[in-house]
């Protein structure tokens, strides 16, 4: 795979933990702000190249390595701020742009500007904790195709309907949520996460992904027989600086 040089513009919470994530993948990683302090903590504590100044300055996008990135994330604080540095990074020809998005308003003017990614930080949480209290039995869900495809991740308890049967054994049930697949099975919490096959037995304990459509994650739960009460502590954190 070829390795990826991306700029990010802001040193926040967002931009500090994203630098660390991409750089433990192997990319090289220039980081934009113009808060001293964060700068200091991002050459100091994460190892990284971090330029002071402001992300939408033409001088110091040159010297970050601008003409040298394949992507650049927007990760400021503010949206218009944001909005200038996706700008500025199509004029020096950077197609892969991802940008954090905390107004609504902005949706628009950020496809406009090119972006390839917007992310909504704010509608993330929203969503999670909202998914929290209607699907508590699901550790973790995540949304495809603008939410008409769900993949979760959920758990085999021993006294799970499913427990001790195979895959193709499932299917074959006439009440398993027509046009749903398992597609992920992972036998433990430190296993590597597999592909089944219709042989595959899931055991208790073990962990599943499913593939299914919205109005029938309620169906697919009920299914499973899988309850609430089976499920760990989940801490999840979309913090924002």
């Amino acid at each position: 795979m070829r390795q990826k040089t991306a700029i990010i513009g802001g040193a926040g919470m967002l931009g500090l933990g994203l630098t660390q994530q991409l750089l433990n993948l192997g990319h090289t990683i220039a980081i934009i702000d113009a808060d001293p302090l964060a700068c200091r903590f991002a050459r100091e504590k994460i190892g990284v190249m971090a330029f002071e100044g402001s992300a939408v300055s033409t001088t110091v996008l040159l010297e970050a390595g601008i003409k040298q990135a394949n992507a650049v994330i927007a990760a400021l604080r503010d949206d218009a701020l944001n909005l200038a540095l996706i700008t500025l990074s199509r004029s020096y020809g950077i197609s892969h742009l991802v940008v954090r998005m905390r107004d609504r308003e902005f949706l628009e003017a950020y496809r406009l500007a090119g972006a390839s990614h917007i992310i909504s930080t704010i509608d993330l949480a929203v969503t999670t904790m909202a998914n929290a209290i209607e699907y508590p039995q699901v550790e973790s869900m995540m949304h495809f195709e603008q939410g008409q495809v769900e993949v979760l991740k959920l758990p085999v308890p021993g006294d799970c309907y499913v427990a001790g049967r195979t895959v193709a054994h499932i299917a074959q049930d006439p009440r398993f949520p027509t046009g749903s697949l398992i597609i992920g099975y992972q036998c433990h919490a430190c296993a590597n996460l597999e592909i089944p096959n219709g042989n595959t037995v899931l055991e208790a304990g073990s962990t599943i992904l499913v593939v299914t459509r919205p109005e029938l994650v309620h169906s697919m739960i009920d299914y499973l027989g899988i309850d609430a009460s089976h499920l760990p502590t989940l801490e999840v954190s979309h913090s924002s600086p």
